[in-house]
C-alpha cells in the first residue's frame, strides 16, 4: 500500500472527525481506519497510539488555536485580564460552533459522566497554561505552600468554570447561543468580583439567571 500524499496530524484528525460523524460511530480498528486513509498502518502510529488520543488532541486544539488567534491582535497583551478571559470564551466557544456536531458526538453523555472529562485533558492543560499568564490578583501569601494552594484554587475554580459554560452551551437553544454569551458575560465578571473581595451584586445578578434559566449544573 502506497501513500498518496504526505501523511499529517492534522490529515488524521479531519479524516477521523468526518469518519465519526458519518458513521456515528469510531471505527472499528486502527488498521481499518489507516486502509480507509490509503496509509499502513505504522503511518498512524507515527503520528497518534489511539483513537482516544486523537479526540484528546481536538479539544486541545479548539483551546490551542483559540489563544494563537487571539495573541495575533497586536491589542491583545493591553487587555485586563478579564477581557482576556472573555476574549478567549467568546473566540473558543466560536471555534466549538463550527464544530458543533462532532462536540455532541464526542461528548455524549457529559451531563452524567465523568469518562468524558478524559477526552478533555489535554485541553485542561492548554487552558491552565493560558489562565496562568493572565497575572490574575491574588492575595499575597508569605508561604509557599499556601501559595501554591491559592494558585491551584484558582486553576481549578477557573477550569471548573470552562466546564459548566461548556455545559450550558450544550443545552443552549437561543438564536446564535446568545443566553451563552450572557452566561459568559456574567459569570466571568462574578468571578473577579468575587476574587478581588468587592460587592458581591454580579455574583446575585448570576445566580438569578442560573435560576432563571433552570440549569442543572450536576457534574
Amino acid at each position: 500500500m502506497k501513500k498518496t500524499t504526505e501523511t499529517t496530524s492534522d490529515k488524521i484528525i479531519s479524516e477521523y472527525m468526518d469518519t465519526v460523524l458519518v458513521n456515528g460511530k469510531n471505527p472499528e480498528s486502527i488498521y481499518q481506519f489507516s486502509k480507509k486513509m490509503n496509509i499502513e498502518e505504522s503511518e498512524f502510529y507515527k503520528h497518534f497510539s489511539s483513537f482516544e488520543q486523537i479526540e484528546n488532541e481536538i479539544f486541545s486544539l479548539f483551546s490551542e488555536n483559540s489563544i494563537k488567534l487571539l495573541e495575533k491582535n497586536k491589542d491583545f497583551n493591553k487587555f485586563t485580564s478579564k477581557d482576556k478571559l472573555l476574549s478567549f470564551y467568546y473566540t473558543f466557544f466560536e471555534n466549538l460552533t463550527a464544530n458543533r456536531s462532532y462536540v455532541f458526538f464526542a461528548l455524549n453523555g457529559f451531563d452524567s459522566k465523568l469518562q468524558s472529562f478524559k477526552k478533555l485533558s489535554k485541553m485542561k492543560e492548554t487552558f491552565i497554561e493560558f489562565v496562568n499568564t493572565l497575572e490574575v490578583e491574588r492575595i499575597n501569601l508569605t508561604q509557599e505552600k499556601l501559595q501554591k494552594i491559592q494558585n491551584k484554587g484558582i486553576e481549578e475554580g477557573f477550569w471548573i468554570q470552562l466546564l459548566l459554560t461548556l455545559k450550558f452551551w450544550m443545552k443552549d437553544t437561543s438564536p446564535s447561543f446568545e443566553k451563552t454569551d450572557i452566561f459568559i458575560e456574567k459569570s466571568i465578571h462574578a468571578s473577579f468580583e468575587a476574587m478581588n473581595t468587592k460587592p458581591v451584586k454580579s455574583i446575585i445578578d448570576f445566580g438569578k439567571f442560573i435560576l432563571k434559566e433552570n440549569m442543572n449544573f450536576k457534574l
